[in-house]
């Protein structure tokens, strides 16, 4: 076990926050949702056309296709990476697809927001058997909100409510066989908060117990990786993602 008091250098320390944050959301382009390139314009434009109906949800979840289709899963370490950066190497972290669909979302128009949790590492064990002494203590995991009719919307009901989730798959997300975080939103229950739990038990679709802390709500995922830092500290995301960057997500 890692003592409080010698931490090895492949495991980042995470700083204390650095004052008030921002938690209003925003369209604002930033180093990490740069939504003006042309490469979101375009990823825009083909989820516009791809989209089976009018409207903002509608929209996100062409562009979550669309970027399942076109960004092939890669166990990607750097978190600031820029979302046009992401389009150009048609590779991508959970993470950093997250990113791209909330670029898409602000070149549309519609504010997003994350929400910072701290999930035990052992969350990541099942894709990583062999290699667990290197998985970090903790992951710092920047989850998308946003704001549609007036109305904060999580990532993870972005096709259909928990409840209907979790009827429609009971099994949960395990982070096991193929299916990533990502592409898992469409079809299944992603429940962070215990919002799945009955009143006599918490089903297997129940993550809260892999949440340290919440960090709570930041404008950007720059501001919240600003204020926390990454997971890795930077000679381990180049070792680490010159290694696992060329991995399929799998």
């Amino acid at each position: 076990m890692t003592s409080a008091v010698f931490t090895p250098w492949w495991r980042h320390r995470r700083p204390a926050p650095t004052g008030p944050v921002d938690r209003t959301g925003s369209v604002s382009d930033t180093p990490i949702l740069d939504w003006r390139h042309e490469r979101v314009q375009h990823l825009l434009a083909a989820a516009r056309a791809a989209a089976s109906e009018p409207g903002e949800l509608a929209l996100l979840r062409a562009g979550h296709r669309l970027i399942s289709e076109q960004v092939r899963p890669v166990y990607a370490l750097n978190d600031t990476q820029s979302v046009s950066r992401t389009l150009a190497r048609g590779v991508g972290s959970c993470s950093q697809r997250l990113a791209v669909l909330e670029a898409v979302a602000r070149a549309a128009g519609t504010p997003t927001r994350v929400r910072g949790l701290l999930v035990d590492g052992s969350f990541w064990y099942p894709r990583f058997p062999r290699l667990r002494p290197l998985v970090p203590d903790a992951v710092v995991l920047a989850w998308p909100e946003f704001r549609i009719k007036g109305t904060w919307l999580n990532v993870s009901e972005l096709y259909a409510p928990l409840d209907a989730l979790s009827e429609a798959n009971p099994s949960g997300f395990t982070n096991t066989g193929s299916q990533t975080l990502f592409e898992a939103l469409s079809s299944t229950a992603v429940d962070w908060d215990g919002s799945t739990c009955g009143a006599d038990s918490c089903s297997s679709l129940d993550l809260s117990a892999q949440v340290r802390e919440d960090l709570g709500r930041f404008s950007s995922r720059d501001d919240l990786f600003a204020t926390y830092g990454q997971t890795l500290c930077p000679p381990a995301r180049i070792i680490g993602g010159a290694v696992l960057g060329r991995r399929a997500a799998a």
